[in-house]
């Protein structure tokens, strides 16, 4: 199979999609095994190039990139027109797999996308306006043209499936998988003292305030660090003592703060999976998270779950997490190894295999 694979969101600064799609065309390749070629392309503005170059670096392919200028402006216009095909600046191809910036037209071949999760459509007022419409647009497409549509856990799945009223015989699960640098022997953080760590874009759906009205309640036995980028809405204010403001931290420091901290603290609201989740356990750290069940998929069995609404339940968590740390990162680690982007890899070849067949 000759496989067009989007990677436009690449050329933006990493967060939870650009690692899942890093991590996926990596997976993918190993996974083809030189019997299937795989062509990423994006259609992307000048400033977007490098962040593109530095993340495909080190993969065995040749991006087809395309520079425009107000490249938002012109994918948005090229998925409404419909025209031109694909095949007109990629040739032909088998599959043609896009993800949420766009949904481009295609004369022939498998059409694949990904979900991630429904926040735009369940949430909306966790995301802003011009997330809610490019998602319910392509969430239409997807829904009206795509021949499969992959989705990171069965709980997306069941969401894509009722919400969307796609069939379930379209729907796959190709759940994320774990970095080869997450792991629990490395290099450590040093921060200066004993740490509990979140990693969260500054958002509302990611509950930062509980977890930092948590944190107060524990007495000054471990400070805050929270690793993450300002999104948008109401910012949470980590101007307090015991919390330590990191900001933005690029991909290859993460696993070295994950392995340094005491325990790792998700209190998100809503996941379409949890990938942090995994990643922390990897690299041998106990787990605090949410008792929301779209996180139940990463978690498992290994992890603490709390009342993300409840800042009391969250730093009893803590101090439990820390009462069992052992038995939590045995398990952490077992469940944690079950997630492989070659796995991801072998699910996406799958799919496009069965839509193929018909």
């Amino acid at each position: 199979m000759r496989i067009a694979f989007d990677v436009s969101p690449l050329s933006h600064p990493r967060t939870g999609v650009g690692n899942y799609i890093l991590g996926s065309l990596a997976g993918l390749l190993d996974a083809a095994a030189g019997e299937h070629e795989v062509v990423p392309f994006a259609p992307t503005g000048a400033w977007g190039r490098p962040h593109l170059a530095d993340a495909l670096a080190g993969l065995p392919v040749e991006a087809r990139v395309v520079t425009l200028p107000l490249a938002h402006a012109w994918r948005t216009a090229w998925s409404r027109v419909a025209w031109p095909p694909a095949e007109r600046f990629l040739g032909r191809f088998d599959v043609l797999h896009f993800w949420d910036w766009m949904y481009p037209p295609q004369r022939a071949g498998v059409r694949a996308t990904m979900i991630h999760d429904l926040v735009p459509l369940r949430f909306p007022h966790w995301t802003t306006g011009r997330t809610r419409r490019m998602h319910r647009a392509k969430y239409r497409n997807a829904a009206r043209t795509c021949d499969v549509v992959f989705v990171n856990s069965r709980y997306t799945g069941d969401d894509v499936v009722e919400r969307l009223g796609i069939g379930a015989e379209r729907v796959r699960v190709a759940y994320p998988g774990v970095g080869a640098s997450f792991v629990a022997e490395g290099e450590r953080a040093d921060l200066g003292r004993a740490y509990a760590l979140t990693l969260a874009t500054l958002e509302p759906r990611k509950n930062l305030g509980a977890l930092l009205d948590a944190h107060a309640l524990l007495g000054g036995r471990l400070a805050l660090a929270v690793a993450g980028g300002a999104g948008w809405g109401e910012q949470p204010e980590l101007v307090r003592d015991g919390v330590l403001p990191l900001g933005f931290v690029g991909a290859d420091e993460v696993p070295r703060l994950l392995r340094g901290a005491d325990v790792f603290v998700y209190p998100s609201l809503f996941e379409g999976f949890g990938m942090p989740i995994v990643e922390a356990m990897a690299c041998g750290v106990p787990c605090v998270v949410s008792s929301h069940p779209s996180m139940d998929e990463a978690c498992g069995d290994a992890a603490v779950r709390v009342d993300p609404r409840d800042p009391e339940a969250i730093a009893d968590g803590i101090d439990r997490a820390l009462a069992e740390r052992d038995e939590l990162v045995r398990r952490g680690r077992e469940h944690a190894a079950r997630f492989t982007w070659r796995e991801t890899g072998r699910a996406f070849l799958d799919g496009y295999a069965a839509a193929a067949a018909g």
